[in-house]
């Protein structure tokens, strides 16, 4: 018992702009079927719960995106909060942006627990360049850059704290362009939403 109400406790403290909202309802409520015995109630709500976090925490991401710099159009950015039954959940959000023929979007994935192989991957020096990839640092942060001037398409990839993945992906767009976007991201709210 003393597990649940830490649990229940944890997701909160993770989320302290939540109000007395949806999830606090259903985590009392969780709380309410745990003590009555219904594991399955509060293993259910528990789960609507964290969905409805990573929603929110998705929500608040979409805006640590960058406005398309001068010359350039975007579209709005999407989100989306996976639940643990896909891919052990997380959250993904993303923004493509498009000038004549040039386009670049930016995905941000955060809380996936594929995240741990991705990060052994783009971590070691070794295989980023084995994989054509060149390493730099943007705005303080490790990046892996690969990009093919004949056809001027490319991909920027960085990890934040072993847990958060940016990528940058350009087609038709000159290298310095795509670096722009990717140094446009703010790592610094990212690793503190």
């Amino acid at each position: 018992m003393k597990f649940f109400f830490l649990a229940c406790s944890f997701i909160i403290i993770l989320c302290p702009n939540l109000r007395a909202d949806d999830v606090l309802n259903i985590l009392d409520e969780a709380v309410k079927q745990y003590n009555s015995g219904d594991y399955s109630g509060a293993a259910s709500n528990l789960d609507y719960a964290s969905q409805l976090i990573r929603q929110k925490k998705s929500e608040l991401m979409k805006e640590l995106l960058p406005e398309p710099f001068p010359g350039w159009e975007a579209e709005e950015a999407d989100a989306q909060a996976l639940g643990t039954a896909v891919f052990g959940g997380g959250i993904n959000v993303s923004r493509t942006y498009t000038k004549k023929t040039s386009k670049v979007t930016i995905d941000i994935i955060s809380d996936a627990p594929v995240m741990q192989s991705l990060v052994m991957i783009i971590n070691n020096p070794m295989l980023a360049g084995a994989s054509g990839g060149k390493l730099e640092t943007i705005k303080g942060q490790r990046a892996i850059i690969q990009y093919n001037e004949t056809t001027r398409d490319g991909e920027v990839n960085i990890v934040i704290g072993n847990s958060i993945l940016v990528t940058v992906k350009g087609q038709k767009v000159d290298r310095v362009e795509m670096v722009e976007f990717a140094a446009a991201v703010d790592y610094d709210a990212l690793t503190k939403n």
